[in-house]
């Protein structure tokens, strides 16, 4: 699992690189100079760094998935682990009960009046 999530790292940091290299397709400044780097070759430069660009953003999500279906093994594990230990550490709280009584009402004197 470690070497999927390494490797996705890697797809990561070449996807990022890839799309800050490519030339923006819409207008502004560079559609002032799009002709002139076609001139040079540069359009097919830009056809494979877009076809690479596709190769790693599929690679990237089947890596995702990848990763969920194996870890999800591992989780299962732990989460069945801490509900165990969840349920062995759970103890109702005492209720406390009074004590016995002979149902036999018992009275206590009347306090003492003081007198003014």
């Amino acid at each position: 699992m470690y070497f999927l999530l390494f490797l996705a790292i890697i797809v990561c940091l070449l996807l990022g690189a890839i799309v800050l290299i490519q030339n923006p397709k819409g207008g502004g400044l560079s559609s002032n100079f799009s002709s002139s780097s076609q001139l040079l070759g540069v359009q097919k430069t830009g056809d494979i760094l877009e076809k690479g660009t596709w190769i790693l953003a599929v690679a990237l999500m089947v890596l995702s998935l990848a990763i969920n279906v194996i870890g999800k093994g591992g989780s299962a594990k732990n989460e069945n682990n801490n509900q165990q230990q969840v349920e062995k550490s759970y103890t109702p709280a005492a209720t406390t009960t009074a004590p016995a009584t002979n149902n036999k009402t018992t009275t206590l004197p009347p306090a003492p009046v003081k007198k003014p």
